[in-house]
């Protein structure tokens, strides 16, 4: 049974003067004030110890919040108002100031609580850097152990170094997973994967696991959006519920400055725009995160901080063309 490490965040919605949600800050209210079973739940995972290169990603979930006033809820692309899809926000959970193990826990406990208590709400977990996908999708096996879980991977590394030697840092999640049989490899797809990034025995890992990688060049060359669906198509008859982490590192580093393990020859802010919204159509995607974005490393316009806030609205707007 999960329990619940979650404090409020630490802002304020306040509703405009005619009491009609029409910027972001406005239209997600806090989780305890919500008088119906939201479709979304929000949540933030703000830990950067864990990380292998110095990261202030702890900071993101209060500042994705804050990059709120800026977006509306209306999305003149689609000629969709979000308003009409009900958003949540428990909150982040509880860190300890030192103990990486024991923040760990809490994400995984407090994302068992969230999918046992709202089994009808997709979750959004905001990082922290990628170590918390680990604990979210540990947790998420906890209140579902009968069910299979399968992964889609938005990311320039394949993030299966060994635990062993570096301890459950930001680029061992998904071997954390494979090794302690949470998740088969086999229903692993990353897609993003480019150039230099990757060392030999990574992929050596990933082959005998049959993690199913896709690179970027192949994606581009059978077009993203087919790759995508492609992709979900297939985890969906193999998985009973699909997890979808987002690597903020897959953008290329000259439009993510604030991506403390950017990379040349990643994905254009259009093209990750373009992929959440598809991610967002599809009916099985239960779960999602945004991780390892790291304000402090962000221009003085943050524009890496509120790729990150569009991305997610992306990803809620293909939530409601679904249906």
């Amino acid at each position: 049974m999960g329990k619940l490490y979650l404090q409020i965040p630490e802002w304020s919605w306040n509703l405009p003067e005619e009491n009609q949600p029409t910027y972001v800050h406005h239209w997600v209210q806090p989780l305890q004030n919500s008088k119906s079973t939201p479709d979304l739940i929000l949540y933030g995972a703000p830990i950067s110890r864990s990380s292998i290169s110095v990261s202030g990603a702890s900071l993101y979930p209060t500042e994705f919040r804050r990059s709120w006033k800026s977006f509306a809820t209306y999305n003149l692309d689609e000629n969709v108002d979000l308003v009409q899809y009900t958003v949540a926000d428990a909150g982040d959970v509880t860190m300890h100031t030192t103990d990486i193990l024991l923040s760990h826990q809490r994400i995984q406990e407090s994302t068992a609580y969230l999918v046992e208590n709202y089994p009808n709400a997709t979750t959004c977990m905001i990082g922290g850097d990628h170590s918390t996908t680990a604990c979210a999708v540990r947790g998420i096996k906890e209140a579902y152990s009968n069910e299979t879980i399968g992964i889609l991977q938005l990311d320039t590394h394949l993030d299966v170094r060994d635990p062993k030697e570096l301890g459950p840092a930001n680029g061992t999640p998904i071997r954390q997973l494979i090794d302690g049989n949470i998740v088969k490899g086999e229903h692993v797809i990353n897609i993003g994967l480019h150039g230099y990034f990757n060392a030999k025995p990574l992929i050596d890992y990933a082959n005998k696991h049959k993690i199913q990688m896709v690179t970027l060049k192949q994606a581009r060359n059978q077009g993203l959006i087919r790759t995508i669906q492609k992709s979900l198509n297939q985890l969906s008859s193999k998985v009973d519920r699909i997890y979808v982490t987002v690597d903020m590192d897959v953008l290329d580093i000259s439009v993510a400055p604030g991506v403390p393990a950017s990379t040349p020859g990643g994905m254009t802010t259009i093209e990750l725009f373009e992929c959440l919204l598809e991610i967002g159509r599809h009916p099985v995607v239960n779960h999602i995160d945004f991780v390892c974005l790291d304000p402090s490393k962000d221009s003085i316009v943050a524009e890496t901080v509120k790729t990150g806030v569009y991305a997610w609205l992306q990803f809620v707007t293909g939530r409601i063309l679904q249906t």
